[in-house]
């Protein structure tokens, strides 16, 4: 079916000019169409609609992805009072005694994490074939070289640190964005990683809603 996301306004990418009340029409896996919602919504009046509060930007690059899924462990919410929420790293995670299996449940939770910050990109390499496994079957766009996510973020804000959009907006273009509910003026993609999950209220990849924020 297809579906027109809307928020109170829409930032298409890096050097985009920002929309108030924008829309981005989503076809399957690919953007449609984008614009003001009064337009997109009059182009495919049988869509169905989502509304979102806040900045609708296309998703986030994570550099430092590798460590953050291979050099972390990721605990299940059963082991909190044990564990915590928080990745467990250095000694703590040596103490773990951590198996193969165990080191691919912690990577899908890594990039549940990462889905909730509205992270659709992530730097690879990995080493490690339960994380690549685990990135490969969000369908998380993967990119090889910190160069390739400074390409991404197309000189953006925070190519500088490893964060920044993952590419443009615009019709034809795979449907990965994210909605932060946040002002206009901390839509950068430095302010909206550092937000994270506190902010991302949804997460759209492939055409695919993956993370809402209850």
């Amino acid at each position: 079916m297809l579906t027109i996301h809307t928020a109170d306004l829409l930032v298409p990418g890096a050097g985009c000019a920002p929309l108030p009340g924008g829309a981005v029409a989503v076809d399957g896996d690919r953007i449609a169409a984008l614009g003001p919602y009064e337009e997109v919504a009059a182009a495919y009046p049988r869509a169905r609609v989502r509304r979102w509060p806040g900045v609708l930007t296309p998703g986030l690059v994570r550099g430092g992805a590798a460590e953050f899924l291979e050099a972390a462990y990721h605990p299940d919410p059963r082991e909190a009072d044990a564990l915590g929420t928080e990745p467990v790293t250095g000694e703590a995670l040596t103490a773990l005694g951590m198996t193969d299996a165990r080191w691919g449940e912690s990577a899908r939770r890594g990039v549940q994490r990462l889905l909730r910050g509205g992270v659709t990109a992530v730097v690879g390499p990995f080493t490690r074939p339960e994380t690549r496994t685990a990135v490969a079957r969000s369908g998380m766009a993967l990119l090889s070289e910190a160069s390739e996510a400074s390409e991404a973020s197309e000189a953006s804000e925070g190519a500088a640190t490893g964060a920044g959009f993952a590419g443009t907006l615009a019709p034809g273009a795979r449907a990965d964005f994210a909605v932060f509910d946040v002002l206009a003026e901390d839509a950068t993609p430095v302010t909206l990683a550092e937000a994270g999950a506190r902010s991302c209220v949804a997460t759209v990849l492939g055409g695919r809603l993956l993370h809402r924020r209850r």
